[in-house]
């Protein structure tokens, strides 16, 4: 049972998987009830679901930082790494649905002298 890290914006997912019974653990909780949302409970179980292993792999994960949308990405950058450290077979199905690549898009940081990231004060001419 190896650590596998996963990423997303600011959120970073610690997975570990075994073969069992279809368990997952998010932080202790079931995934719907830590998200709260079905849509990331979704981007969650995807890897899995590519992979066919829904039912064959139990799955511990202990995320933290950044919002849920992040994390929930982070989840599935991890699981979708650990299925891959767990079968070697599984890396073509995952590869070719993207779920394999770390997500680059950060927020861009604030800039001296403007309103927001780009958004300029208005210009007066006199």
């Amino acid at each position: 049972m190896d650590v596998i890290t996963g990423s997303r914006k600011r959120a970073r997912a610690k997975v570990m998987l075994k073969s069992g019974t279809g368990m997952l653990k998010i932080n202790s909780h079931s995934p719907l009830r830590y998200f709260g949302r079905q849509d990331l409970v979704d981007i969650v179980h995807l890897p899995l679901k590519t992979a066919g292993v829904t039912g064959s792999v139990d799955i511990k994960v202990r995320v933290l930082g950044g919002g849920i949308s992040g994390q929930a990405g982070a989840v599935c950058h991890g699981i979708a790494r650990a299925l891959v450290a767990y079968n070697a077979d599984l890396r073509a199905p995952l590869k070719s649905a993207g779920l394999l690549k770390r997500d680059p898009r950060e927020k861009e940081r604030m800039k001296y002298g403007l309103a927001k990231r780009r958004k300029r004060f208005q210009f007066s001419k006199r």
